[in-house]
């Protein structure tokens, strides 16, 4: 469950932003000053935060600064009235992750969450050692490098990795990767699986001779 943290003083906007934010059944707890978002922050451990910059109390700004110090790992879409160029920059320096001009749509608002949200995702995988397979974003890394699979080699190794001990026949892989109206001889799995081994650096895919293929471990 994605756990938000709203920083808004205008019980109207709260009001309505609030509702949609549930409705995508995210935990929400909401807070109308910047000192309470800053105590919220120091009790629990929040994926996003969504912080109004004029608030009564500490800005926004302020608060941004905080979770920066403090909680690096939080994202942030900083939420305001203000469209001058110099507090979006302010913002950017501090790091925020997006910025969202009032009036808005809650329906946009809840685009940029699961856009950062989706970002913040690919940035932990990339961060992984060895051997990550983004499920998401259809790509593989390993050690943090992006091995620049095709899709059909995407998914020969995602597959494979799914049942690390299962031995698939070429037959089976065929069915699984490509949709049923595609013809091709099960020979084509092997051109595939050879172009996929040239890219990883090390050899995950053993052959079982007379049968097909099985994903193995780093030893």
């Amino acid at each position: 469950m994605t756990r938000v943290l709203f920083l808004e003083d205008e019980p109207t906007i709260a009001d309505v932003t609030l509702e949609y934010m549930k409705m995508q059944d995210y935990i929400v707890d909401h807070v109308a000053d910047g000192t309470s978002a800053i105590e919220a922050l120091k009790k629990s451990r929040y994926d996003v935060a969504v912080l109004d910059i004029m608030v009564p109390e500490k800005s926004g700004l302020e608060v941004l600064q905080y979770i920066k110090e403090q909680f690096p790992e939080t994202l942030t879409i900083m939420l305001t009235a203000l469209a001058d160029e110099q507090t979006q920059i302010k913002a950017f320096n501090l790091y925020a992750d997006d910025y969202v001009i009032k009036p808005f749509s809650p329906i946009v608002l809840l685009k940029r969450i699961e856009a950062i949200l989706r970002r913040g995702k690919q940035s932990a995988v990339i961060d992984e050692h060895g051997l990550v397979i983004d499920e998401l974003g259809y790509q593989a890394y390993y050690d943090g490098e992006n091995l620049q699979l095709t899709l059909t080699e995407f998914l020969l190794l995602q597959t494979l990795n799914s049942q690390p001990k299962r031995v698939f026949s070429r037959e089976m892989l065929l069915e699984r990767i490509f949709p049923d109206d595609y013809f091709a001889n099960d020979r084509v799995i092997d051109a595939h699986i050879k172009n996929l081994r040239k890219k990883l650096p090390y050899n995950f895919v053993k052959t079982i001779t007379g049968i097909g293929y099985q994903f193995q471990s780093e030893v």
